[in-house]
């Protein structure tokens, strides 16, 4: 009974330094990211999906650096370096977690970020694609406050696009703000963004 109790003790006291070492690991990449080192928090992010393998969030963290980064990119070779990087990391965490709709919201917008470089040459082959995602998020899960908000923020950017008005979607960016108000992530890690920027796209929604 002794050597039980202390083998149970060893188990649990691992099981408590490797969720430190995560926590600590995630941590540090969050600060990384908040003091805009994009490089280093990525890297950071590459370097606890490879000691966790199981776990979806930090591909799926780094993968979302790496799109962010490609928005306003004028060049392509950068751009499509960044993209491809941050397409095999939606991969790996697609592999660890299927039909999960924050990877789905995040591969949208891998495909939003080619279509904001040249909509003339993307827009076509990845316009129905982007619609699909969102498509299948929104069944997945249809009160997710990044789902609802990415989805109305495509929806008015194609309505801007076609010189139609967008005031029809102000109604979903309302509705998202309403869902991050009583949004709970899972752990302190899981994906909890998006809630300024539906703010702030809604102050200017229908003009």
């Amino acid at each position: 009974m002794k050597h039980l109790i202390i083998i149970t003790a060893l188990l649990v006291s691992g099981f408590i330094h490797s969720q430190t070492n995560y926590e600590k690991g995630m941590q540090k990449a969050f600060g990384l990211w908040s003091s805009n080192e994009m490089t280093e928090a990525s890297n950071m992010f590459e370097r606890i999906a490879k000691a966790e393998p199981d776990n979806w969030l930090p591909p799926y963290y780094a993968a979302q650096i790496n799109i962010i980064g490609s928005f306003g990119e004028k060049n392509k070779e950068k751009l499509t370096a960044q993209l491809k990087k941050a397409q095999d990391l939606i991969n790996d965490a697609t592999a660890i977690s299927k039909d999960n709709p924050e990877i789905l919201v995040l591969q949208a917008l891998l495909h939003t970020a080619w279509v904001a470089f040249d909509g003339a040459t993307y827009g076509m082959t990845l316009s129905g694609k982007v619609v699909e995602l969102y498509a299948k998020a929104s069944q997945i899960a249809p009160d997710n406050p990044r789902v609802v908000y990415c989805k109305a923020e495509w929806d008015m950017g194609g309505a801007r696009y076609f010189g139609q008005d967008t005031t029809p979607f102000c109604k979903d960016l309302e509705r998202a703000i309403e869902l991050f108000a009583n949004f709970k992530p899972e752990t302190p890690f899981h994906p909890n963004w998006g809630k300024e920027r539906s703010v702030q796209i809604l102050e200017s929604c229908g003009k």
